[in-house]
């Protein structure tokens, strides 16, 4: 009898061992990582998490890709903090926010971003910065809300007409995705995701390699595109990294986002341009420039920049590109100030892309920045 009842209590040791292993990790992390920022409630029980650098009489707002979060912008945001006031954050169920409460949209999340502008008490002018899936959350800001933003840039901004239901082909995309992220979410309640992610940011990468190994080559597949990925970012937000994807609250924010890409895709397809903010878009290299066609769509004075060397992640493949042009940005903010104002702003840069930067395009022109 007494050996039946030992059966069951060892098949329970290792999942109580991992319970409390996440649970202990996530206590952990929470002390170690947030102490550089803030949460601003918002209303609606969502608080998002808020970090500050820098001061100025400009705002860069910076806005990260789908299943990004603030640490996506870590670099360009110290040295964009040199001349500016910055911010990023983490939207509501990913990094260290509160769970998702609305469709992840565009529209939602620009409205929720409004909400953090007010009740963090941030100051205009505002320069907008989004990457990916965030340039369209800045497009749609500047559209809902464009009183008070100076100008907008958009780092290789998704493009709509590559993804259901526009392109129904990339519907089978969103459903893995979207199975993976669910697949993720009981693994990180059991540490097995912090295993992992521990083990490849932060120790050797065994643990890791073995345990996408045994997923299969979706697994292999996907520590793969994190490697090359993460890679690219200054070493020492690797840990923080870590904390993220090792929280099951991470990968249902990511489900959410990723299921909500139709949906994005449909309200994208109706928005109007952009009128009178001018808005410089970059565009990578490995990619094919947008059309003209698509630029007058986005705004009525677009610039589109090529970044050569880069491939999708240019503030990670160029990052000084992307620091040259807010920092144009910075100074065309400040030269529209009153003459009074911009006195006493203490901010000096020697503008070298002015002209480039936000000067309207030609038709069907594309500046290089190589």
């Amino acid at each position: 009898m007494d050996y039946l009842v030992s059966i069951p209590c060892l098949m329970m040791a290792p999942v109580a061992a991992g319970l409390i292993y996440q649970r202990l990790g996530s206590l952990f992390d929470r002390l170690r990582y947030t102490t550089q920022g803030r949460w601003v409630d918002i209303g609606d029980g969502q608080r998002l998490y808020l970090l500050e650098k820098g001061s100025g009489d400009a705002t860069v707002i910076f806005e990260a890709g789908i299943a990004a979060t603030n640490l996506n912008w870590c670099h360009i945001q110290d040295k964009i903090s040199q001349v500016a006031a910055t911010v990023s954050y983490d939207r509501g169920g990913l990094g260290w926010s509160s769970p998702c409460r609305t469709v992840r949209t565009p529209g939602n999340i620009a409205s929720e971003l409004h909400r953090l502008i007010l009740h963090a008490g941030l100051k205009p002018p505002f320069i907008l910065v989004g990457h990916s899936f965030g340039g369209l959350v800045m497009r749609k800001f500047a559209l809902l809300y464009p009183e008070g933003v100076t100008s907008v840039l958009l780092v290789d901004p998704m493009r709509c007409e590559e993804w259901p239901p526009l392109d129904p082909g990339k519907q089978a995309a969103i459903d893995r995705g979207v199975r993976l992220s669910s697949f993720a979410i009981p693994i990180a309640r059991f540490g097995l995701a912090r295993l992992a992610v521990t083990s490849l940011l932060c120790r050797s990468g065994r643990i890791a390699d073995r345990l996408a190994g045994a997923a299969g080559d979706g697994g292999k597949h996907v520590l793969g595109r994190i490697k090359g990925e993460v890679s690219k970012m200054p070493q020492e937000v690797w840990p923080a990294i870590a904390a993220h994807w090792s929280r099951p609250s991470y990968y249902a924010g990511m489900r959410s986002h990723v299921a909500a890409v139709p949906d994005t895709v449909r309200e994208m397809q109706d928005a109007e341009p952009i009128r009178g903010i001018p808005v410089v878009l970059l565009t990578p290299g490995k990619s094919s420039p947008l059309s003209n066609d698509c630029l007058q769509r986005i705004g009525d004075t677009v610039t589109q920049v090529i970044a050569p060397e880069s491939a999708h992640w240019i503030h990670l493949d160029e990052p000084e590109l992307v620091i040259q042009s807010i920092r144009e940005m910075v100074v065309a903010a400040k030269e529209a100030m009153p003459p009074i104002e911009a006195a006493t702003t203490g901010v000096s840069i020697t503008s070298t892309v002015a002209a480039a930067t936000l000067t309207p395009v030609p038709s069907g022109a594309a500046v290089s920045a190589g």
